[in-house]
């Protein structure tokens, strides 16, 4: 009885420093675009949150902040390779968020503590817990990491 031969594969492509070098380099990179885009939305959420509509207030910006950080936390992911990326949009959009909900001296407050605001503010926290769940729960094997 004869024996078919194996079959020989080649050998996988060796890693170069060039190539590990680009890969890291797009992985920073995208890591700051992710945070300058998280603090960008945050300040885009705080203009549209006194959004009024025939004298009612809207609350486009809570639908806004849901959207954008959903897109923000699976792009994070996706761009950076490592499941804590969701924290990168997530800090400065929350240290905005408190930052605004605070008085400054002169008393001027930017998010005021009306339904819109509490809505915005828990909304995309939410938005980004439940993205940075997920990608707990997933676990590398989902996202191909």
């Amino acid at each position: 009885m004869s024996v078919a031969p194996q079959e020989q594969l080649p050998p996988p492509p060796r890693s170069t420093r060039v190539s590990r070098f680009l890969d890291v380099g797009l992985r920073v990179a995208g890591g700051v675009v992710v945070v300058v885009a998280g603090a960008v939305t945050a300040v885009l959420e705080l203009l549209l949150a006194p959004l009024r509509i025939g004298g009612y207030l809207v609350g486009l910006a809570a639908l806004v902040a849901v959207v954008v950080n959903v897109t923000l936390s699976w792009f994070a992911i996706e761009a950076v390779g490592r499941r804590w990326a969701v924290a990168l949009p997530a800090v400065p959009w929350v240290v905005i968020m408190v930052a605004a909900a605070d008085r400054t001296n002169e008393g001027d407050v930017l998010l005021i503590g009306n339904w819109v605001g509490l809505i915005l503010v828990v909304a995309g926290v939410m938005a980004f817990a439940v993205m940075a769940f997920r990608s707990i729960v997933a676990g590398p094997a989902a996202s191909g990491r």
